[in-house]
């Protein structure tokens, strides 16, 4: 099976969404920009797919929610669990890492908005880290 051929399956906690998507994944970028620190806890592990590729299986739970002016996140509104963060001018979705079925094969590939992540603990692992957007050079990659 080659990578385009690939189906890679996800969904919520209580399984009122499922998804699925065809094709690469982006490897893992944490946002520790405050959004995500109020949606995820802490920081949020993204991985990417095109808008496209990502079938929604059962939407029985999904809602959306406008966060700003460039896009909105999907959720469960049955268990809350985070699922989707959708800019409104890209042909792409961020998917959040967790909500996949494991194992993956991805890897966490750096962070972005270190400059706003929470004070209670260190980012060591040693990958890339950027104040701000990487200006693509994460975010725009596809594995």
């Amino acid at each position: 099976m080659t990578e385009s051929q690939k189906i890679t399956t996800g969904g919520c906690l209580c399984g009122a969404v499922r998804y699925e998507v065809k094709g690469p994944l982006r490897d893992v970028v944490n946002c520790h920009c405050s959004m995500c620190q109020r949606l995820h806890g802490n920081f949020g592990p993204h991985s990417k797919a095109r808008k496209v590729n990502i079938l929604i299986t059962k939407d029985t739970g999904l809602a959306w929610y406008k966060t700003s002016d460039i896009a909105r996140r999907g959720f469960c509104r049955a268990c809350g669990s985070s699922l989707f963060w959708e800019p409104f001018d890209l042909d792409a979705t961020g998917i959040i890492a967790g909500s996949l079925d494991g194992p993956t094969g991805l890897k966490t590939v750096g962070h972005i908005f270190v400059g706003e992540k929470c004070d209670f603990y260190e980012i060591t692992d040693g990958l890339p880290q950027y104040e701000a957007s990487s200006n693509g050079e994460l975010v725009n990659d596809y594995k």
